[in-house]
């Protein structure tokens, strides 16, 4: 099998371990499955090519590819500019895509979609996801329950669907939770990776980083621990299964 490529944006390096080791237990990979780079030390190789892999993921992360360029850190704009580098023969070639919440955004950027803080955001915690009609019938969500736990934290989101995309999961606040371009290339809004302990971690090192007020935290923690992270999970791995 061909290796797994991830890519991580979390410049922390508690978080972007954690993250590592989450979506090796949720994807059902090992560590000899993946190449991980983490962009915040490593630039992407560049004499990479994608027939090297089975299919990308991109992780999530504190940044919003929605805010301005001036405005955002030379860390984060190295990285967003990494993995935006690659959607132009991802897209074209409907390579394997999972970006998970940042990579929502990234993916929607570079389709020309509108993807902003005026409507949609969601505070850190647990939601309850529905499938679309074009969600039914796609491989991904094989065998989930029409209404299923989330674990979503954004600050930015879709304001509509991008051009050529499928819309496959929605919730409450967000309507834009899972996409799909072409046949292959997926984007979540929430985390699917996450469990309750995964957003212990994270509630704490991104305290104060304005996803919500720093005295909620130990009541977004205990909210986090209710959820049920199985079917969401699921997703993860359906997409190696079905590409690995």
């Amino acid at each position: 099998m061909k290796p797994f490529l991830l890519l991580q944006l979390r410049p922390e390096a508690e978080a972007s371990d954690n993250e590592y080791e989450a979506i090796l237990n949720r994807s059902g990979l090992g560590t000899g499955d993946v190449r991980r780079i983490r962009l915040e030390h490593a630039d992407l190789p560049a004499d990479m090519k994608l027939d090297d892999y089975a299919g990308v993921i991109v992780g999530g992360g504190p940044g919003c590819v929605s805010d301005p360029e001036d405005q955002k850190p030379a860390l984060e704009r190295r990285m967003e500019h990494a993995v935006l580098s690659l959607m132009p023969e991802i897209t074209a070639l409907d390579f394997p895509f999972l970006g998970c919440c940042y990579g929502i955004g990234i993916l929607a950027h570079y389709l020309g979609g509108a993807v902003s803080k005026e409507r949609f955001s969601e505070p850190v915690s647990v939601t309850r996801a529905s499938v679309e009609p074009d969600g039914r019938d796609d491989p991904l969500l094989c065998e989930l329950p029409e209404r299923f736990d989330i674990f979503v934290g954004h600050k930015e989101a879709l304001q509509e669907l991008p051009p050529g995309c499928r819309h496959l999961l929605s919730s409450p606040a967000c309507p834009h939770q899972m996409i799909r371009y072409g046949e292959n290339v997926y984007a979540t809004q929430f985390h699917p990776e996450a469990d309750g302990s995964v957003f212990e971690l994270r509630i704490e090192i991104y305290r104060h980083k304005g996803y919500f007020e720093p005295h909620e935290a130990d009541e977004l923690i205990a909210a986090a621990y209710k959820g049920d992270p199985g079917p969401a999970s699921r997703i993860l791995r359906n997409f190696v299964e079905r590409y690995g």
